[in-house]
């Protein structure tokens, strides 16, 4: 296996900060965080570039919020700097950890993401279906993953790449930043870190490469840790999940959902937002109901005037582009007639309809 070393000028050097504050800032750039750094900008990179030069950089405290949609999940997010620093390293390893991922690996990759692998998804249900017939899926996802991936682990697992001793300093420095805050010391990486999601398929990459490799399983996809994997008889997809399961609690200390279920394509495949048959796709039933929630929330907020137009399109065009990947124009044309936003409150004479 090769490895890399004098990685660590790439990262510091003052170009490739500069590049990486342009990448981080993207979509954020009236942020107050983003503002105040970019208000000093050269002062802010060289002292940045001096910290990582001598190795007194030290990731920030995190601040912690609760998302809820699609789940709950505890978010931990770091002040705009890091996130600079953050870029400025993946920008130097992703390349070296990419070439090595599977091709149906569609998370948080250049190239693939969501939509390419449902369709890829699509694509095998209709060629397991004309080759066997009976077709089963087993459908899998990895228990609290984020918050369960071991840093030893995941260390050793990027020193097979990586020999640059300054390199696997940072790395190490961002890995177990959150160290003070979790709940168990060693385990854990945040989910609202960027380098975040290219450790959690650096990890899961050995499951990839297990049941592809030594299981020989052809029809497998995954999408950060849930996947996929289809064939034609149903006591094999049994001894394949024992097989899997078994993997990822003695090499990766990883347990599965206990949701894990195997079941017959006819029921249609949940997966990456969509329910998936050989012929069509349709949009997750809880995808529509957090939907409804928002526009009847805009609903009320519009009829106020606290909330413009703008807010609710960009919402709206978000979820039109997640959609109309789906069997949807029936479901798009009754949701937005069900809620016609109207200023005034209902039966004064301000009521107007936009």
């Amino acid at each position: 296996m090769k490895r890399f070393s004098s990685l660590y000028q790439s990262i510091y050097d003052f170009e490739s900060l500069h590049a990486a504050y342009k990448r981080a800032r993207k979509g954020k750039r009236y942020r107050d965080g983003v503002l105040s750094f970019s208000s000093n900008l050269e002062e802010r990179l060289i002292e940045l570039q001096n910290e990582l030069i001598w190795k007194t950089y030290r990731t920030s405290p995190y601040r912690h919020f609760k998302v809820y949609e699609p789940k709950e999940r505890l978010v931990k997010a770091l002040p705009f700097r890091d996130r600079v620093a953050q870029h400025a390293l993946v920008a130097a390893i992703e390349p070296i950890f990419e070439k090595s991922f599977i091709y149906h690996s569609y998370g948080c990759r250049v190239g693939k993401g969501v939509h390419r692998g449902s369709q890829q998804l699509m694509r095998w249900l209709r060629e397991t279906q004309r080759k066997w017939g009976k077709v089963y899926c087993l459908k899998a996802d990895v228990s609290k993953f984020f918050p369960s991936i071991n840093h030893d682990t995941l260390l050793s697992i990027i020193k097979r790449k990586i020999k640059c001793p300054d390199t696997l300093w940072l790395i190490e420095e961002i890995v177990r930043s959150s160290d003070d805050s979790s709940d168990v010391p060693g385990v854990g990486i945040p989910v609202g870190n960027l380098t975040s999601q290219l450790f959690a398929n650096i990890y899961l990459d050995q499951l990839d490469h297990y049941v592809k490799e030594r299981m020989r399983v052809k029809y497998y996809i995954r999408y950060m840790d849930d996947f996929v994997i289809l064939h034609h008889d149903k006591k094999e997809l049994r001894r394949w999940l024992q097989e899997i399961e078994d993997f990822l609690f003695a090499r990766l200390q990883l347990k599965l959902n206990p949701k894990t279920d195997i079941f017959p394509i006819s029921r249609g495949v949940d997966f990456l937002g969509y329910r998936t048959w050989p012929t069509h796709r349709l949009v997750r039933k809880s995808s529509i109901k957090r939907m409804k929630r928002k526009m009847r929330k805009f609903q009320r907020r519009y009829a106020k005037g606290a909330v413009s137009l703008e807010e609710i399109n960009r919402t709206v065009q978000s979820w039109l582009g997640h959609v109309k990947h789906a069997d949807s124009y029936n479901l798009r044309k009754r949701l937005f007639s069900a809620f016609p936003l109207v200023k005034g409150e209902p039966g004064t004479k301000a009521q107007t309809q936009s």
